[in-house]
């Protein structure tokens, strides 16, 4: 059933129309129909082929206003790091006690970080990790000896994104309360490190659509050349 505030939401938003960055920035925040403070997710549509490896898109981006939403960091480390960890702000630091609650269903957390030496130790959490893109991997930064600057990474804004199996990345870039500035600067920056990774194998139309959304609310077609540099 559609409530009252999704109808007049819908006509606000012309499903026809493929609107500028800036113009969906601001409409995104007007179609807002939750009482909380939303999530603004853009879901970006890549002309690749996720089965093959040079096309399976992955990667970080810090964006320039963060994200709004306050990480809670896991670090899985040996003894002689658990100080530096704590100092840089991690939430959890530890190792065996972790890998058994983790074992056992614990996932209360949005990023691990992990130092090298202990990987093999956390190989056997993939099934728990994995499904949840909790896995610490190199790629994104997560598996590191410089625990400090992972966590300022991560604690500052910086997010991964992944495309997933019909080639289409999913990614939070920020609040509904964030001026639509901010909102506008954020995604330009998601998708420029997005083209950025744009593999050589891949041919035709590689930024294929781009659309913005708040929690539980419309849909914003994004014109693609308004944000290809």
């Amino acid at each position: 059933m559609i409530t009252k505030k999704r109808k007049v939401a819908n006509t606000k938003v012309d499903i026809n129309k493929a609107y500028s960055l800036k113009e969906a920035s601001t409409l995104v925040k007007e179609v807002n129909t939750t009482k909380f403070d939303s999530s603004v997710d853009l879901h970006i549509k890549l002309g690749v082929d996720p089965k093959k490896a040079d096309q399976a898109i992955r990667g970080t981006v810090s964006l320039p206003h963060g994200t709004g939403k306050t990480k809670r960091v896991l670090v899985l480390c040996t003894p002689d790091k658990v100080a530096e960890a704590t100092a840089a702000g991690a939430d959890f630091v530890g190792l065996e006690e972790f890998i058994t609650k983790i074992e056992g269903g614990w996932t209360d957390i949005d990023v691990i970080v992990a130092t090298p030496s202990v990987m093999p130790k956390i190989g056997k959490l993939g099934k728990v990790l994995g499904p949840r893109n909790l896995m610490p991997n190199p790629k994104t930064g997560t598996v590191t000896n410089d625990v400090t600057g992972a966590i300022n990474d991560l604690k500052g804004g910086k997010i991964a994104f992944k495309v997933d199996k019909v080639g289409i990345i999913h990614a939070s870039i920020g609040r509904v309360s964030f001026a639509p500035e901010k909102i506008a600067e954020n995604s330009q920056e998601l998708i420029n490190a997005i083209m950025k990774l744009k593999p050589s194998s891949s041919k035709g139309t590689y930024l294929k659509g781009v659309s913005m959304a708040s929690s539980m609310s419309p849909g914003i077609a994004i014109d693609t050349k308004s944000v290809q540099n």
